[in-house]
């Protein structure tokens, strides 16, 4: 297959060729004035003549767009200058891992006034409010891991937690970083295995590993050795959260198949744990996996066969009930983040329907009270990035706030920042950027109020 074949580096993919910086962006609407601050996105977009092997392989860059009070002050956009971009570092070295040389293409987050770059399998990297980079940033010397993709920040404590996984023991290491920025607890998770471990979640007293059917095997060449294994058992770990919470770490079996992404999780009225997110099976998984190497037998764009899984844990039977909820092919759960960990009533996601790969997109919010379901059709040819959530001021309601997704519209060429309304997913302001931002992974908001933001 050529390069210019690759699913990744075409349509909606298809990498920019250079890092530009444009301001006072035209604004349709009515920005709401709360919006001050900046929306970051992160992605995989390799530099020109580069071609990877698997699109987790693509080079990190983060695009941002700086809101100010009704205005659009600017859009940028910066490759993420880790060793692995500047001088093409090997990921393996004779002395074992390089955690410095990272893509640090799939999330950015804010945790302690930093702006870190995140990719699974290395160290976070650390950038200015501009998106320039700092270096790798390894929590003073106390991070001695990788570090996950998807921390989780307790709305409550502020404190963060994340972990590690290796395909190799110790398999996962689980970390807790306080609301400054210092890691205060580190501990190797038991029972835990070479399977892939990309998301997690926390509740407010547990916190819950997702093992699946995706595990280490070397005989995979595309650069990311994982694959799908029938023999590797698909389970639910379950640590109540403290210093002495490995003691008591639980393994509950599961149905097959693979989970990326958590939607949410949190304890009911009766003390069971309760654990939604999109899921593929074998088949799905064989998809999604030929998208991102390239192979010829695939969908048009990945998770093209998603699930949306509900399990009901009850830690005192010791059993688990497990249903799906929802058909519709899904991916990048997200929420009003004050109920992380929480009962919470809505989640949204991004819908990924047709398999043409022309079509069909969407902005999805499900009522799990209700089990509503509804869609903000994209248009023709138009796909929608993760969708944030940011609370309105002075909510009252649980969606009282907005949806920020970036669009990537082929027909046009043209990307836009869409803000909708997360009630019922209207549309209240469209920022007009500077170029079609290449279709990426996560992202978040960050207000000024988190960052030092004296530059700018």
């Amino acid at each position: 297959m050529t390069a210019d074949r690759k699913p990744y580096l075409t349509g909606h993919y298809t990498p920019v060729a250079d890092e530009i910086t444009a301001t006072e962006l035209t604004v349709e609407g009515t920005l709401p004035p709360e919006l001050t601050g900046r929306l970051l996105r992160n992605g995989h977009n390799p530099k020109p003549g580069v071609t990877p092997t698997h699109w987790f392989k693509g080079s990190g860059m983060v695009h941002g767009i700086r809101l100010r009070e009704g205005r659009a002050e600017w859009y940028r956009n910066r490759w993420v200058h880790t060793p692995a971009f500047d001088e093409g570092a090997p990921y393996m070295t004779e002395k074992g891992p390089d955690l410095t040389a990272s893509t640090a293409g799939t999330h950015i987050i804010e945790h302690g006034g930093r702006l870190l770059a995140l990719c699974e399998s290395n160290y976070p990297f650390e950038l200015t409010p501009e998106l320039e980079t700092i270096g790798a940033h390894d929590f003073g010397g106390k991070l001695r891991t990788a570090m996950t993709a998807h921390p989780k920040e307790d709305p409550v404590t502020g404190e963060l937690h994340f972990f590690g996984s290796s395909p190799f023991p110790p398999f996962l290491t689980y970390y807790v970083s306080d609301a400054k920025g210092d890691i205060v607890h580190t501990a190797e998770i038991p029972g835990a295995t070479a399977s892939l471990k990309h998301d997690f979640a926390i509740t407010r007293r547990h916190v819950v590993f997702i093992e699946g059917n995706v595990t280490f095997d070397p005989r995979e060449h595309s650069g990311i050795p994982y694959a799908w294994s029938d023999q590797q058992p698909a389970r639910i770990g379950v640590m109540p959260r403290g210093e002495n919470g490995t003691r008591q770490i639980r393994w509950f079996s599961i149905e097959p198949g693979n989970m990326l992404h958590v939607a949410n999780a949190y304890e009911d009225g009766s003390g069971r744990i309760v654990l939604e997110g999109p899921t593929v099976d074998r088949e799905g998984f064989r998809l999604s996996w030929n998208w991102w190497i390239g192979a010829p037998d695939r969908g048009t764009e990945p998770n093209t066969r998603s699930y949306t899984r509900r399990w009901v844990i009850d830690l005192t039977d010791g059993t688990v009930d497990e249903q799906i909820v929802d058909d519709l092919a899904v991916e990048f759960p997200t929420l009003n983040e004050a109920y992380l960990g929480a009962e919470n009533r809505y989640h949204y996601a991004i819908s990924f329907p047709d398999d043409k790969g022309f079509g069909g997109y969407g902005v999805v919010k499900y009522d799990r009270t209700t089990g509503a379901r509804r869609i903000h059709q994209a248009g023709d040819a138009r796909l929608p990035s993760e969708a944030v959530f940011v609370a309105a001021d002075g909510a009252g309601r649980e969606d009282d706030g907005y949806l920020l997704t970036v669009v990537s519209d082929l027909k046009q060429d043209a990307s836009q920042l869409l803000v909708l309304d997360a009630s019922g997913l209207d549309t209240i302001a469209t920022v007009h950027l500077p170029r079609r931002v290449t279709a990426g992974i996560h992202g978040s908001w960050i207000p000024d109020t988190e960052l030092n933001t004296h530059q700018g």
